[in-house]
């Protein structure tokens, strides 16, 4: 029985090993997997999971690789983790199918975390995307206090579109308070974010797409500290914008968890929000991705606005000409 060509997942890690998963509707379906860089090594892995791994593959840029399963089913696909050491998180989220049986384009649209830790290889690896503009959702003060690394040859425009919830200093004022104490806060806390992102950020996240339409065939990166809260929320209404479902855009959300690691980052936000003095359970639901955040934030568009598509035109000004020239440069 075939390969299932919109199960296709490929992440490569900082050594530059790229593994390549997918489903097919029987077990025993032979799939080959093809890198289209030559030169490169194929090994099966042992599992239960069908899955390979591809060594050999130059780090400096990304590559695309071909399925096809012994009945002929195709599936051509890019790496979606670019596997840049600095920002674990740093990937591509194209290549998705959209409802009416179109595809989003590899190679246009990139999210990520902070960029300011990224290692020489991963700055060369950046500029091999030409990315034309960087839409940084940070507060002011991150941005200055850890900026971005970008390449020193034709350097991406930044625009800096920061998101502030609006109760984040009271919460953080509270937190470890009397009475403060296990996950529900801060969960709790995390979820009323995502509604303040579709309610209270509609005049920063309408400027991302003013930005994002203002050059031609724009290649552009989404990202905040972590690549996971704000950029989620970014990225999921693009895709809903150019007609990607909304399971396939949670699926892209909850890709995170793969990626962003809560235990490697524990240390860095105690130190950031100054709560060294908060028991890590109490903390951890901030570093975590669920799925009651992002839809949280889409009950919010379908109470206040009755759909996306309302969403889109009257909170963020993107009506059906922005909608058609966005799925115009976007969808193939």
């Amino acid at each position: 029985m075939p390969l299932q060509t919109d199960s296709v997942h490929i992440w490569r890690t900082p050594d530059g090993v790229h593994h390549v998963e997918w489903e097919a509707t029987q077990a025993e379906t032979r799939v080959e997997v093809e890198p289209l860089t030559p030169g490169a090594r194929v090994e099966a892995v042992a599992g239960p999971q069908a899955q390979a791994r591809v060594t050999g593959l130059p780090l400096d840029s990304r590559h695309q690789f071909r399925l096809v399963d012994q009945h002929g089913n195709e599936a051509i696909a890019s790496e979606r983790r670019l596997g840049m050491e600095g920002t674990p998180n740093f990937r591509d989220f194209g290549g998705y199918p959209t409802t009416d049986g179109r595809q989003v384009k590899w190679g246009y649209l990139y999210r990520s975390g902070q960029l300011s830790a990224l290692t020489e290889a991963d700055v060369t690896l950046l500029a091999s995307l030409e990315l034309d503009l960087i839409c940084d959702f940070r507060r002011e003060d991150e941005q200055e206090a850890e900026p971005s690394l970008l390449p020193a040859a034709r350097p991406p425009r930044i625009a800096s579109l920061p998101i502030v919830p609006g109760s984040n200093a009271r919460f953080f004022e509270e937190a470890g308070g009397e009475g403060w104490s296990g996950r529900e806060p801060m969960y709790e806390f995390m979820v009323h974010i995502n509604h303040d992102f579709a309610e209270g950020q509609t005049a920063t996240y309408a400027r991302m797409f003013t930005e994002i339409l203002a050059l031609e065939d724009t290649r552009f990166l989404v990202h905040c500290a972590a690549g996971k809260d704000r950029t989620g929320f970014a990225a999921a209404i693009i895709l809903l914008a150019l007609g990607v479902s909304r399971d396939v855009v949670m699926r892209d959300y909850m890709l995170t968890r793969q990626f962003f690691l809560p235990a490697n980052e524990l240390d860095r936000l105690r130190k950031k929000y100054e709560m060294e003095h908060i028991e890590v359970e109490a903390i951890l639901p901030m570093l975590e991705v669920h799925e009651d955040y992002l839809s949280r934030a889409l009950a919010t568009i379908d109470e206040q606005f009755g759909s996306v598509e309302a969403y889109l035109r009257d909170a963020l000004g993107v009506g059906e000409a922005e909608v058609a020239e966005l799925q115009r440069r976007y969808l193939e």
